[in-house]
């Protein structure tokens, strides 16, 4: 068995892969991609590698592809479902992380953080001006309320806050029992005062939050996004930010990576990372030997136990 690592790997996934296959682990370009994929039987890819529908039709050999990581909008799914090929993920490896990167990203606009501490290494004392809020009795608004969703919602427990949750895919007792209450989305908009967004990107999700909806948020609300870019449509959030219409934004996707000279970035109610969401030694380690392993499975004619195509097995 020959499999190719693309992507950087956690250490402790590529032992697993190497005790029991042959490993070429380096980051082929593009073009080099294409070259070379017939000789292998997997490849694993994170978020830079694309695995596109022409890398796929010259996969002569490949037997599954793996994506360490949730996300797999570069992965051309379904051209992979038509060549027969499992695509496995890790969709519990950044659980945690993502979680804590929402409230991180929260507590910053809450109070001002990444604003505070630019004005006090430029030598400003404003603590006057940088009046905060606190979380405790805020309604915070989930968008998606799957795995990371509701572990948001556990986190916002901690703070005692009220939870409004919309996910058309989730029944309204499964949110009931977790003591969050089922929501509409515009009722969840007009109401929340964080909203935090936990879906895929879709063409069905694709700029789900624009003008329309910003219409309807409380100028004293604040939208985070750790999901995926494109889901806010950027233009509408400036225009919202620009127009006072909310309180402010934290983005850790953006619709273009890495956004260049965003125009966001000119207001200061804003909180800013470079897709960090999975960015901890433990969702790497995680997610790594989780897809390892799901790789392993398929190539020895195992049941894979998280595949984004069943239909191919």
């Amino acid at each position: 068995m020959k499999i190719l690592v693309s992507d950087k790997l956690a250490d402790e996934a590529l032992e697993i892969l190497r005790k029991e296959a042959e490993v070429d682990y380096f980051e082929p370009s593009p073009e080099e991609l294409l070259n070379i994929i017939e000789k292998y039987d997997a490849i694993i890819v994170r978020s830079r590698t694309k695995v596109t529908a022409e890398v796929i039709e010259r996969a002569k050999n490949l037997k599954v592809i793996g994506r360490a990581g949730v996300g797999v909008d570069n992965i051309d799914v379904k051209k992979a479902t038509e060549k027969g090929i499992p695509v496995v993920n890790a969709p519990r490896g950044s659980t945690h992380s993502v979680a804590e990167l929402v409230f991180a990203h929260m507590l910053s606009l809450a109070r001002h953080l990444t604003y505070a501490d630019r004005s006090l290494r430029e030598g400003r004392w404003e603590k006057k001006s940088l009046k905060g809020i606190e979380l405790q009795g805020k309604t915070l608004g989930i968008i998606g309320f799957g795995r990371i969703g509701r572990e948001v919602w556990k986190l916002a427990k901690a703070f005692d806050m009220k939870c409004l949750a919309y996910d058309p895919y989730a029944s309204e007792e499964s949110i009931r029992e977790t003591g969050a209450e089922p929501s509409t989305m515009e009722k969840l908009l007009k109401n929340s005062d964080f909203i935090t967004i936990h879906a895929m990107l879709t063409e069905e999700t694709r700029h789900m939050i624009s003008d329309e909806q910003f219409e309807m948020m409380k100028p004293s609300a604040y939208i985070i996004n750790c999901a995926r870019g494109g889901i806010i449509d950027e233009k509408a959030l400036y225009n919202a930010l620009k127009d006072g219409k909310i309180a402010g934004a934290a983005l850790d996707v953006f619709e273009t990576e890495p956004p260049g000279e965003s125009p966001l970035f000119e207001f200061e109610n804003t909180s800013f990372t470079p897709h960090l969401g999975a960015s901890t030694v433990e969702a790497q380690i995680r997610a790594g030997t989780t897809t390892a392993e799901q790789v392993l499975k398929v190539l020895k004619g195992e049941k894979p136990d998280f595949i984004v195509n069943p239909e191919v097995l």
